[in-house]
Parts: C-alpha cells; structure tokens; sequence
C-alpha cells in the first residue's frame, strides 16, 4: 500500500494529525459537557442508583463493542477510513439531543448506546487514518498529540458544563442543548478539513473480509490486545470519580471540576508521554502508569476528605495521560498494515469488553460495599495487571526501544 506516509521524510507531525485531533476536541467538549454532569443527573435528579448507572455506562460500552470489530475490518475491506470515522462522529452528535430530552433513565440508555456505536464506529478507522498519514519515527508523538487534543476537550467541556450550571441554576437541560453545537461542528470539520492519502488497499484491489485474518496478526498484538484489556479491567469509568468528589461534600454545581481536573491532568501528560513513548521501553512506561493507577485508587480509597479525593483524581488523569497514546502506538507497531484497522478495532472490542466488565462491578461494588471498597477492588485488579506486566517484560522489549 502506497501511503502519505511513506512520502514524509521530515518528522514533523502531518496536519490530518492535527486536524483529527481538533475534530477529537471539539467532540469530547460536547460528550463532556453532558459527561460531567449524567452521574449526578442520573443519581440525584432522575432518581436511579449508582448500580443502574454502571449498568447503563456498561451497556453502551456493550452495544458498541461489536461495531468496534467490525469497523477496522471494514475500513480494511474497503480501502477507506474517512467515510466510516463521519458515520461515527455523526452518531455522536446526533446522541446529544436525547439527553436534553430524558425524563428517566430509559432515554439516557438510548442516548448512551447511541453515542457509544458512534464511538465504536469511528475509533479503529480513525487511529488507522492517523498511522497511515504518520511516519513510523513520530508515531508516539502523533497518538500524542491526538489524545492530547482530545484531552484538552475533555477539559473544556466540564469547564463550560460548571460554567452554564452556575449560570442557569443547575439546568442540566440546558447545559445539555448547548453541547450539541460542538458536536456538530465535530463532523463538519471532519468532513471538510481531513484527507486520506489514498486507498488504504493493497494493489490488486479489495481484500476479502475472512475471520482467518485474524490468525495473521502476530502474536505480539495479541500480548498487546491483553494488557489493554487487563487495563480495561483495572480502571473503571470516569462517572465514579465524580460520584466519589460527590460524596466528600462537592456541591451539585461544581461536580465537572472533577473531570477538569483529571482532564486537565491528561492533557499535559499525553503529548509529553508520547515523545517519551518513541524513546523509551514501552514496558516500563506502562507500568509507571499502573503505579500511578495504584496509588490514585489507594488516595480515593483511603481518603476521609476532599483534599486526597482530589490527589487521586489528579493521578487518575497522569495514568490515563502515560497509558493511552502508549497502547495505540504498540497496536501500530505490531500490526500489518493491510490490516491495521481490524487490529484496532479488535483492540478496542477486547478493552471496551474489560471496561464493560469493571465498570458494572465498581457500580455492584458500590451499592453493596461502599464507595472505598469499590477502589479497592480497582487497585486489585491494578496489581495483578502490573505483577503480570513485569512478569513478561522481557517478552514486551521488542515492543519499544
């Protein structure tokens, strides 16, 4: 396959890097405005418990698990990755308006699922588009870059969110309405501004979808497609941070400071982590980030006040930040190319599933035990991904410098 990459001979970052990543931003400030404020939404002002909220985090996971898979493999089939990373991101801003209409949980699930196929949709092609366009000496960076921007969105949304709360007396209907605009901007952007460098194909035309492809990602994926999933299994979503500043007394209104915290956090780390990512071994950058995980889990744990519930979030988005980018640069180094897009996409599908898992659990957890007991289960599943991880280090040398 002939590719905008191989023609790059500098090491600057390509500008559809830059662009997917504005697009990326612009997205995450509408799902975050609306992201930083379900929790309490839900818990507090619909009345649901913190088990049907993990149920219904865990649900759309769930849903868009399949199309996960599958849109890597299609982008492949098909020699495109634009067109199916539109379809994705126009799902997600076509989700935004249900939120703003939900009179009880069933329309949040909806929402939710809605959103998250958008997401499952468009993850695998658009991490393909991004390594296509990249030279393979900037690799790091570029996921870098792309989580950081994405991260910067991640923050504007929940400061814009506390902004508008404060604002309109904690209308949460409102703040929801105003997040579709950026949402929308996201797919025109994308639309407009991104180019693919050609068919991603191999000379003789189109490939065959066969499940026996599978068999010719090499083995080092597959080492990598588990220790995503067993990070997956140790970090929970986000919602429960934001219940756990919630119940240390954080007031109603000021609840997205948690996600601009952690987010805020995410971003510087990302794009430092990813140039450090194309110089280091990836086996000892992944296990800094489970040590950062650990020790975020215990402040939350053990916390009895706001003060160390406000250190562990901080470390939850410096373990994010050295993780993230790090796991989608290993996925491009340890894939063909002709099938790089299944390989994200089975990537995402076997994490997405972890999440799914964890994240009904420390919902089950929670209920039943208590918010400390629900971190602890976290830091469980943390150590034992992390004894595994050093366990097999030398098997994971080949995979960084």
């Amino acid at each position: 396959m002939t590719s905008e990459a191989n023609r790059i001979t500098t090491h600057r970052i390509p500008s559809a890097v830059w662009a997917l990543g504005c697009v990326s931003l612009l997205m995450d400030v509408s799902s975050e405005m609306i992201h930083s404020l379900l929790p309490v939404f839900l818990v507090s002002g619909l009345g649901a418990s913190a088990l049907t909220l993990g149920l219904i985090e865990g649900a759309g996971e769930a849903t868009g698990l399949v199309v996960r898979a599958f849109s890597g493999a299609l982008s492949d089939f098909w020699g495109r990755r634009k067109p199916l990373a539109v379809l994705g991101y126009g799902l997600g801003a076509l989700s935004k308006p249900l939120f703003a209409l939900a009179t009880g949980a069933g329309l949040v699930l909806l929402a939710r699922v809605v959103d998250r196929v958008g997401k499952g949709i468009r993850g695998a092609p658009r991490d393909a588009l991004v390594v296509d366009v990249t030279p393979p000496t900037v690799r790091g960076a570029a996921f870098g870059l792309r989580q950081a921007l994405d991260t910067v969105g991640a923050f504007l949304g929940p400061a814009l969110a506390l902004g508008l709360m404060l604002l309109w007396a904690d209308d949460f209907r409102a703040v929801f309405a105003v997040a579709i605009v950026p949402g929308v901007a996201a797919v025109a952007l994308l639309a407009i501004a991104v180019r693919e460098p050609g068919p991603a194909r191999p000379a003789g035309g189109r490939r065959r979808l066969r499940w026996r492809d599978l068999g010719r990602l090499p083995a080092a994926y597959w080492w990598v497609v588990v220790i995503g999933a067993a990070f997956g299994l140790a970090r929970f979503s986000e919602a429960f941070l934001v219940l756990r500043a919630r119940d240390a007394g954080l007031a109603l209104a000021w609840t997205p400071l948690v996600l601009i915290a952690m987010n805020a956090v995410y971003a510087l780390a990302a794009y430092p982590a990813g140039r450090l990512a194309d110089r280091v071994s990836h086996a000892r950058l992944l296990a800094l980030g489970l040590v950062v995980l650990l020790a975020a889990d215990a402040l939350l744990a053990l916390s009895p006040g706001g003060g160390s519930v406000w250190g562990g979030i901080g470390l939850w988005g410096l373990h994010m930040g050295l993780t993230q980018g790090l796991l989608a640069a290993m996925v491009a180094d340890t894939a063909p190319a002709e099938l790089r897009g299944t390989a994200y996409g089975f990537f995402n599908l076997l994490s997405g599933l972890a999440l799914l898992v964890a994240s009904g659990l420390a919902g089950l957890v929670w209920d039943w035990f208590g918010p400390s007991r629900t971190f602890v289960v976290g830091a469980g599943f943390g150590l034992v991904t992390l004894l595994a991880l050093l366990a097999r280090g030398r098997d994971m040398r080949s995979l960084g410098a």
